[in-house]
C-alpha cells in the first residue's frame, strides 16, 4: 500500500524513502493535526533474547521482560539494570516463559507491577498462566504475591497469551490464549477452552488489581455467579491496549492459517474460536463454512493470509501528526508495523509502517510520545519519533 512518509531507520544502518511528507504539525493544539509524519528509528537496547513484555515507570525508565525469565530496566539516562528476585518457577518450554509486565497507573501511589508468565509446578503435568504483582527496592523485587492463575494446566506448552492493561477505572484486564492439546478449529475441535465458560482459557478477564471478581462482571453462560472472565471464544491474543481516547480495549489475537483478527473486547462477547473463523487448520481445511454465526462477534478486522499479530498500542501523541487515534498492531510473520485508521468502530484503512524493521514482538507509546517497539533476533527495543 502506498506511503506519503518517510522512514528514515538507523537499525541496521538502512534508509528506506517511502515516499514525500504531505503538510506540517498545526501548532494550535485546538486544530485538527494534518499530514503525515517523518519516522526515525534508534535502537535503544540490543543483543538481549526475546523481550516480551514493556511498559514505563512514572520517572521515564522502561522495564521490560525477557521470555527466558529475566527482567530489565532501562533508565532515562541509557543505561540498563537487571532486576533481581522474579518469581521461581517460570516454564520456558515452547511459547511459554515471562511475558507481560504493566505498571499500575495509581504506581506513584502503590508501587505495585504486574507481571504474567508460564507456571510449572511440582506434580502438575503442563504449565499454569500466573497474573503476579510486586513492588520495587531499586531494583529488587519486593512483596510478590500471586493474585490469579488458571485452575488448570496447559498440557500443550504453546497460546498462552497474553497481556496486561488497565482501564480508566483501574480495572485489570489479562488476556489467555486457548492452551490446551491442540489449536484446530471447527465443531468437532478437540481443545474446547475457549468456548468453555468455566476454563480461564481462551479468554479476556477482567479484575480488580487485587484480583477479586468485579461486581459488574458478566454472568456468561453456563455460570450461576459471575467469573473474572469478561469476554470468551479466543484464541491465541498476545496483543491488547486500552484505547484512553475513546475508553475501550483494543485486542488482536493468531488465527491458524489465516485468520488473525482485531476485535473489541467487550462485556460478555463470544469472538467465536473453535467454532468459526476466516482461516484454515494446518491441514488446508476451512475452520468453518461460514466465518460467521448467530451470537458470534465479527472481528473488526482479520488477516488472511496471517500476519501474527502481536503487540498493540494507540497513537496520542501529537508528533504523529494526522495518526494520531490510529491503531498499531506488530507482525511477527512479516515483520512490519500495522497502522490502522479509525472511525468509530471501524477501521477504515490498514497500512504497513515500519517495513522490515524485524520480528515485532511488543509496540507501546511512551510517556514522551514516542513510539517503543521490540523485535526479535536479536532482541532489540527501537525508538520511532515523528518528525
Amino acid at each position: 500500500m502506498h506511503m506519503k512518509s518517510a522512514i528514515i531507520t538507523s537499525l541496521l544502518g538502512l534508509t528506506l524513502f517511502l515516499g514525500s511528507c504531505q503538510g506540517s504539525s498545526n501548532k494550535n493544539p485546538e486544530l485538527p493535526l494534518t499530514g503525515d509524519p517523518t519516522l526515525k528509528t534508534t535502537v535503544i537496547v540490543n543483543n538481549r533474547e526475546i523481550i516480551w513484555g514493556m511498559d514505563f515507570l512514572p520517572n521515564g525508565d522502561l522495564l521490560f521482560t525477557e521470555k527466558k525469565g529475566t527482567i530489565a530496566r532501562y533508565t532515562s539516562n541509557g543505561n540498563i539494570q537487571e532486576i533481581s528476585g522474579v518469581p521461581a518457577g517460570i516454564f520456558t518450554n515452547g511459547q511459554g516463559g515471562l511475558l507481560d509486565i504493566k505498571v499500575h497507573p495509581n504506581y506513584a501511589n502503590n508501587g505495585w507491577i504486574y507481571i504474567s508468565y508460564a507456571a510449572s509446578e511440582n506434580g502438575l503435568n503442563g504449565a499454569l498462566l500466573k497474573l503476579t504483582r510486586f513492588k520495587l527496592n531499586g531494583n529488587q523485587i519486593i512483596n510478590a504475591e500471586t493474585i490469579f492463575q488458571t485452575k488448570t494446566v496447559n498440557t500443550w506448552y504453546g497460546h498462552y497469551g497474553s497481556r496486561i492493561v488497565f482501564d480508566k477505572a483501574g480495572f485489570l484486564y489479562l488476556s489467555i490464549g486457548e492452551g490446551g492439546s491442540t489449536s484446530y478449529g471447527g465443531v468437532g475441535s478437540g481443545n474446547m477452552n475457549a468456548q468453555d465458560t468455566k476454563s480461564d482459557w481462551g479468554k479476556v478477564h477482567r479484575m480488580t488489581d487485587d484480583g477479586k471478581v468485579p461486581s459488574d462482571n458478566p454472568i456468561l453462560p453456563g455460570n450461576t455467579t459471575a467469573t473474572t472472565v469478561y469476554s470468551y471464544g479466543h484464541r491465541n491474543p498476545q496483543g491488547m491496549t486500552y484505547d484512553a481516547i475513546n475508553n475501550r480495549i483494543w485486542e488482536n489475537e493468531h488465527g491458524p492459517m489465516g485468520g488473525d483478527e482485531i476485535n473489541l473486547v467487550e462485556k460478555g462477547k463470544n469472538y467465536g474460536w473453535p467454532l468459526v473463523s476466516y482461516g484454515k487448520n494446518y491441514d488446508g481445511v476451512a475452520v468453518s463454512s461460514n466465518p460467521s454465526a448467530s451470537g458470534i462477534t465479527e472481528p473488526l478486522k482479520y488477516w488472511v493470509p496471517s500476519i501474527a499479530p502481536s503487540g498493540m498500542a494507540v497513537i496520542t501523541s501529537d508528533q504523529f501528526k494526522s495518526w494520531k487515534g490510529n491503531l498499531l498492531t506488530g507482525s511477527l510473520k512479516f515483520n512490519y508495523v500495522s497502522r490502522a485508521v479509525l472511525e468509530g468502530n471501524k477501521i477504515t484503512k490498514d497500512e504497513k509502517i515500519l517495513e522490515g524493521i524485524g520480528r515485532v514482538r511488543n509496540v507501546k507509546q511512551g510517556p514522551d510520545g514516542n513510539i517503543y517497539v521490540s523485535v526479535e533476533g536479536p532482541g532489540r527495543i527501537i525508538r520511532v519519533t515523528g518528525e
